[in-house]
């Protein structure tokens, strides 16, 4: 693609068979009415997931309803109440990682270079693969953003492990530098030698899009045009799984753990455990323009809110969802009835034994913004891929994108016997559904009472 060449919106074969959108007229006439520079492109999208490093691979995976949770095999589980995981398993980074640092970095550092560069890749901008596209950017105005949940959870357990069993003289040199959350940005960073905006956030299982609001607030404000973004985590470890066992958080349906990340359903007990990373170029339209890039969607808006109320327990009236919602809505300039997919946040989080209550509250707060609900499709990536915490937003942001991309959303597996909140919202159950998407949300929340929620739609120019 050469310079100053026209930009297009993806026109793959899914895209060319979709009939027109009802209500793309008026979305892209409040996209347009925000200079060029204000305006926040996709222009490449990277992933490491249970379903491998692709993001084709990944939601025809998907669509097609194959779940990839499975009996823990990276480590000996036996004695846990919960022994199943969404574990990546022979994980291949690619070439994208050299040797030496592939034997030492922590996979939450592995998982983040590969899903940047990957993303760098499909924007034509990774510095050693797409020369000529790098040499279009000034890397002083290309930051990074990827946050991380817990940073580097198997280098800091070892390191603890071998000071107690045999000094300190044995924690690794390493031990500081890949356990801390900011690394794995940091390392992308001096890898492609951007030099823009570079920090970590760490806001539990809203961290990526947390990043995705910060990013795209950097570019409009003029700080960069160009932003890496998004999250990583590799918490599939005793002391990770051991913690969320502590707060009583998980599934225990280790007879069947396909059938344990089930969103909406009555029969719920848990949260399932995952892991990777999911990272998007995101950069002003008037800089995509400029240098010819193929632009595979649009980041409207977002926002983020606390609700103040509980370390780990959601408002049961879901007032701070809503509230984020609605912010949301409002920087995308954007109309509620507009909306018509979520992809929620559905970790089935258990704040006792006896009560369940984040899936309630997030239903509480998509029914109270939107009224209506009829011409919505909401469904659960978690279902299939289990929770990925830091890196969540981020993987379950391409699903979105993809969705976008091909028409098609895929099943929230396990839908047997749903909860009465949800009953007037189509959840998608078990099969696949097209659907054309006019705008759509992503919400996560994390920990703490971190919530946030951004809207994407199909790029018109």
């Amino acid at each position: 693609m050469q310079l100053g060449q026209r930009v297009r919106p993806f026109s793959g074969p899914s895209a060319a068979r979709r009939p027109a959108r009802a209500g793309s007229v008026t979305v892209r006439a409040a996209a347009a009415t925000r200079d060029p520079k204000q305006r926040i492109v996709i222009t490449g999208i990277g992933i490491c997931s249970v379903h491998g490093n692709d993001p084709d691979t990944f939601y025809s995976k998907l669509l097609d309803g194959v779940s990839g949770v499975g009996a823990i095999d990276r480590f000996d589980a036996s004695e846990f109440p919960t022994r199943f995981a969404a574990q990546i398993k022979n994980f291949d980074d690619e070439g994208m990682i050299d040797k030496k640092n592939a034997r030492r970095y922590d996979d939450c550092l592995k998982y983040t270079m590969v899903s940047g560069k990957k993303a760098l890749v499909m924007a034509g901008l990774e510095k050693e693969r797409c020369a000529a596209g790098y040499q279009q950017v000034d890397p002083t105005r290309v930051g990074v953003l990827v946050g991380t949940g817990m940073g580097g959870l198997t280098v800091f357990q070892d390191g603890v492990s071998n000071l107690v069993q045999k000094g300190y003289k044995k924690i690794s040199p390493f031990f500081i530098p890949y356990a801390i959350t900011n690394m794995g940005g940091a390392l992308l960073a001096i890898d492609q030698g951007f030099m823009g905006p570079n920090y970590s956030i760490s806001t539990a299982c809203a961290t990526a899009n947390y990043a995705f609001v910060a990013a795209a607030n950097h570019i409009r404000n003029g700080d960069a045009d160009v932003m890496v973004a998004g999250g990583s985590e590799a918490p599939i470890i005793p002391v990770g799984l051991g913690g969320f066992v502590a707060c009583r958080a998980l599934s225990t349906r280790n007879d069947e753990p396909v059938r344990a990340s089930r969103p909406w359903d009555c029969d719920r007990d848990g949260f399932v455990m995952g892991e990777g990373a999911g990272v998007l170029v995101m950069e002003s339209l008037e800089h995509a323009t400029k240098r010819g890039a193929k632009i595979y969607a649009e980041y409207l808006g977002g926002a983020v809110t606390c609700d103040a109320h509980h370390m780990t327990d959601p408002r049961s009236d879901g007032l701070g969802v809503s509230t984020c919602i609605e912010l949301a809505l409002k920087d995308a300039r954007i109309e509620r009835e507009q909306v018509n997919y979520i992809n929620a946040h559905a970790t089935r989080h258990v704040a006792t034994r006896r009560t369940l209550v984040g899936d309630i509250a997030e239903v509480k707060a998509i029914k109270k913004v939107f009224h209506d609900t009829k011409h919505l499709k909401m469904n659960g990536t978690k279902s299939m891929i289990g929770h990925c915490l830091g890196a969540a937003a981020g993987v379950e942001a391409i699903a979105t994108l993809k969705a976008i991309e091909t028409g098609w959303v895929h099943p929230t597996l396990n839908q047997h016997n749903l909860i009465e909140e949800v009953v007037g919202i189509d959840t998608v159950p078990n099969e696949k559904k097209q659907h054309n998407i006019t705008a759509a949300i992503s919400n996560s929340f994390g920990f703490g009472g971190h919530n946030s929620v951004v809207v994407f739609a199909p790029f018109r120019e």
